[in-house]
């Protein structure tokens, strides 16, 4: 049950070159660089909802069971089929472009997404 709670962006590292590489246009990576980006995440057992809130109001949700496959969706409204794992702790899946981790470190929600050699760090605490 770590997991749980709601959680708002911190610090974040290679921002800029995980975006390009994702092909997001210059002026939504400029509105979301400074944004305190707010992920509340719901847990049942080994079941997920997950939950982030971007600027204007956007907002993914995707609901997942750990070792199931589920139908997930980006924030560009990409939808696809993934499983995420548990090992030790931490939660990991491949999304179409990269894959991502998540796992609480020192009482704070670190999620890493890399794609080849663009590794995006982002580091948020519990409000």
């Amino acid at each position: 049950m770590a997991f749980a709670g709601k959680w708002e962006t911190e610090s974040q590292e290679g921002y800029d070159a995980f975006c390009k590489l994702l092909s997001i246009p210059d002026d939504v990576i400029a509105k979301g660089r400074d944004y305190k980006m707010v992920t509340e995440i719901t847990q049942d057992g080994n079941t997920f909802t997950w939950t982030q809130l971007y600027p204007a109001n956007a907002k993914v949700a995707n609901t997942f069971s750990v070792d199931k496959e589920a139908d997930m969706e980006t924030i560009g409204g990409k939808k696809f089929k993934a499983t995420v794992h548990m090992d030790g702790g931490k939660l990991s899946v491949n999304f179409p472009n990269y894959h991502h981790t998540s796992e609480i470190v020192g009482g704070k929600l670190i999620e890493t997404s890399t794609s080849g050699a663009v590794v995006f760090k982002r580091t948020s605490k519990k409000i």
